[in-house]
């Protein structure tokens, strides 16, 4: 194994570690018990509850980890990835063919791994827990629908990127960073009118109270929306949320219909409030420039290694090729990845507070977002007492009890508490 093997399995080794003893370290946590300020929440039935889901859902997720990491390993040092390039080298002479049907064949086995563990985690752990709605059959057509969201879309985006670096030489980086970038913001446009409804209903809200609070506070805050809409969330979970997405024209906040039935009225403006916030402060504006700029780095250091016989040789595949190279460079990536999506969680966490000071601003009603977000947090189940190596490691949201802390901090400090 070459230096480039070593490396990848560093970082394989190092991010199976990392997320191992973050599960250890927030199971322990449980046993302290609730948090003081959160102790008139929780009822004792209802901490039971979430330390059983926590421990349960904690114990799949490992085991998914352990099988996942054995079969990499195993089919790294099998010769797979050389085995796979050489098959298809064999039945289709087209390099951009073959580099489809060679990522194409990966993302499949991985997803035949993984598969068994979605089904389990919903029908067993969701299930187990009443919070799962969704019947076999919508499972089985949502992975259907990906698939073949995966094949119109995916396809001719690798596509598209083999062919620039085969063709445009040392600027090839430059030119792929360009159509991915104008991939994603097309599927932003795109997503809300003809993704979206693929997997939900997304029906204008009827009028009533909710609406014109709804369209009254929106306007209160210039935010241009025509309609809201309400998703039904309930064919699949019981889980409450609401999200906005979308840019320019084809914006859309949509209300899952179990958001509506467990909160008022004021409490779901506040929750909406929270998404408008998002807008207003820039976020999704922000989130795309990170985006723009990690896959631009990405693609100039695959540039740099698309040529180096090294990467390929530590996985056994005899011949350099473009797809093969974007596969090994992924691998390889992985320590620079983990650390970035660690402080994109860091500021996605401090975005949610600003999201939270805007609704305390705007909304009619201050004091219903943290009776929403309370509300939330226990019909969900979600651990009130996380470990802090856990959160700063998975949470792209602030813990409960931090969050409460912070509105009542600035309630207090704007005299509204």
């Amino acid at each position: 194994m070459n230096s480039y093997g070593f490396i990848v399995l560093a970082a394989i080794a190092v991010g199976f570690l990392l997320h191992t003893v973050a599960d250890v370290l927030n199971l322990r946590a449980l046993d302290k018990g609730v948090p003081e300020t959160l102790r008139d929440l929780y009822s004792d039935d209802d901490y039971y509850r979430s330390k059983r889901y926590v421990r349960l859902s904690t114990s799949v997720e490992v085991t998914e980890r352990i099988v996942l990491l054995f079969a990499i390993l195993a089919f790294w040092f099998l010769g797979g990835f050389g085995w796979v390039d050489t098959g298809l080298r064999v039945l289709v002479a087209s390099e951009v063919v073959r580099g489809l049907l060679y990522v194409g064949t990966l993302m499949l086995g991985q997803s035949v791994i993984s598969l068994p563990f979605a089904a389990y985690r919903t029908f067993v752990v969701e299930q187990q827990f009443g919070f799962n709605k969704m019947s076999p059959a919508t499972f089985v057509s949502d992975r259907c629908k990906e698939l073949l969201l995966m094949v119109l879309l995916g396809a001719p985006l690798l596509a598209g990127v083999q062919l620039l670096f085969l063709h445009t030489g040392s600027v090839a980086w430059l030119w792929c960073w360009l159509a991915v970038v104008g991939f994603s913001l097309v599927t932003q446009v795109i997503a809300p009118v003809l993704i979206l409804p693929l997997f939900n209903k997304f029906e204008p809200m009827p009028d009533g109270v909710l609406r014109e609070t709804i369209l009254d506070y929106a306007r209160s805050v210039r935010f241009p929306v025509d309609n809201v809409y309400v998703m039904d969330g309930s064919k699949r979970s019981s889980r409450g949320n609401a999200y906005f997405t979308g840019i320019g024209r084809h914006k859309r906040i949509a209300l899952f219909d179990t958001l509506i039935a467990q909160q008022t009225v004021q409490e779901t403006v506040a929750v909406l409030a929270h998404e408008v916030g998002h807008y207003k402060r820039r976020h999704i504006t922000k989130g795309l420039f990170l985006t723009a700029a990690h896959t631009g780095i990405a693609l100039f250091l695959l540039s740099l290694l698309l040529g180096q016989s090294g990467l390929y040789a530590a996985f056994f595949v005899a011949e350099p090729s473009v797809y093969a190279g974007l596969v090994l460079f992924a691998l390889l990536y992985t320590p620079i990845d983990v650390l970035l999506s660690m402080g994109l969680n860091a500021l996605s966490r401090r975005h949610e507070f600003e999201a939270d000071l805007f609704s305390l601003e705007t909304s009619p009603e201050p004091q219903a977002l943290p009776d929403a977000l309370k509300k939330l947090a226990v019909t969900n189940l979600s651990n009130p007492n996380p470990h802090a190596f856990y959160v700063f490691l998975n949470y792209s949201h602030p813990p409960l009890g931090v969050r409460l802390g912070a509105i009542d901090a600035c309630m207090e400090s704007s005299g509204t508490s």
